[in-house]
């Protein structure tokens, strides 16, 4: 199910019995470590290893002059053992794409090392993701090759590992038993994932994180403001809960994301997040790159509420509303009936977003048929 990309010693040679360097066997070349497991697939995969899609995304929202030189880069399976593992996978739910852009950052502002990879063939559902293809006539000239892969990432503290890329759409069992061997192998004590999640909460107030973990110890107090409900699962979730029956401590963060902002790229909340693993884990994580990208947000979601009076309402509605929860301790911020549902909010934001659209064709002399 998934190959180590970094060897067990150095130049994957091991010693021999007489501390001399020994060639390994060609089974033990292309063999991972621990290859009698099932999960694990053996030998070189042509594909390319880099994470095309998430590493593109971190590019392009934060460029390479955030990226710093911490200490340690390592080499060995055993250089990249890490007391903590963060899970940030697409495809679940993630309002404001706030994992998603976790993973991006950490890429983009850490030096990181190819670890492992997962065998996407395994694991993915090509008929609903569909991976993007370039034509240029006459022939196909790219694919996005969707990579599921284990980083390190370098931090001045030593590292953490990332997992990152598509959530599989298969085998969620055989995965979590998967991250389950490299969380034992690879000595991990904690693994985090995080995500989004759509709130009636307003972007004008502080941002809340929801925590969750295997075992209450892991959680700092906090409102209850879900109690129990059942939600669709998640590759992620399963592996919390499953490592969590398996003896290891696993946890996650749910930031909370305004409802009218669930679908786009929403920094504010990644940082959040970003800080809520620096506290657990003591890792010096820089939020520098995500906190520029979240004012420039800020500025445009601030200009296009201030255009429209009827959206200013719906967002004081919401502020309204926080302040109350903030002094009725234990009152659900989705119990009030006087404020609109996330349905009505959305509908009315998505059509101040099209007015906006059409407004701005009409000052480019009213667009084209074909744009």
């Amino acid at each position: 199910m998934y190959r180590w990309d970094l060897d067990e010693v150095e130049h994957g040679v091991r010693p021999g019995g007489d501390g001399t360097p020994v060639a390994p066997e060609r089974d033990d070349a292309t063999a991972a470590p621990g290859a009698t497991s099932p999960e694990i697939a053996p030998g070189p995969d042509p594909r390319p290893t880099a994470a095309t899609d998430d590493r593109a995304v971190a590019d392009v929202v934060f460029g390479a002059e955030h990226v710093s030189r911490p200490r340690h880069v390592p080499t060995t399976l055993d250089g990249a053992r890490a007391s903590v593992l963060v899970h940030a996978m697409r495809g679940g739910m993630d309002a404001g794409s706030a994992g998603s852009l976790v993973a991006s950052h950490l890429l983009a502002s850490h030096p990181t090392t190819r670890v492992a990879t997962f065998d996407i063939d395994e694991l993915m559902d090509y008929r609903s993701r569909r991976p993007t293809m370039t034509f240029s006539s006459p022939r196909y000239t790219d694919y996005d090759d969707p990579v599921l892969a284990l980083d390190h990432v370098a931090t001045p503290q030593g590292g953490v590992l990332l997992l990152h890329g598509p959530e599989p759409d298969l085998r969620w069992e055989a995965f979590s038993r998967a991250v389950r061997e490299i969380v034992e192998r690879l000595g991990v004590s904690t693994t985090v994932g995080v995500h989004g999640v759509p709130m009636g909460v307003p972007h004008t107030r502080p941002i809340g994180v929801t925590a969750h973990a295997s075992r209450e110890e892991l959680v700092d107090p906090q409102p209850d403001i879900f109690g129990t409900v059942q939600i669709p699962g998640s590759a992620s979730a399963l592996v919390e809960y499953r490592l969590g029956q398996w003896g290891h401590d696993a946890m996650g963060f749910a930031v909370h994301v305004p409802h009218y902002l669930a679908q786009a790229q929403y920094p504010a909340a990644a940082s959040e997040l970003v800080r809520s693993i620096s506290r657990v884990t003591g890792e010096e994580l820089d939020t520098s790159a995500l906190d520029e990208a979240a004012a420039v947000v800020a500025v445009e979601v601030d200009r296009q509420i201030a255009d429209s009076p009827d959206v200013a309402a719906l967002v004081e509605a919401l502020e309204n509303q926080y302040d109350a929860f903030q002094e009725a301790a234990g009152r659900s911020l989705l119990a009030s009936t006087e404020v609109p549902s996330a349905d009505e909010l959305g509908a009315q934001f998505e059509a101040f977003l099209a007015e906006q659209a059409d407004s701005d064709r009409e000052d480019d002399g009213g667009g084209s048929a074909g744009r």
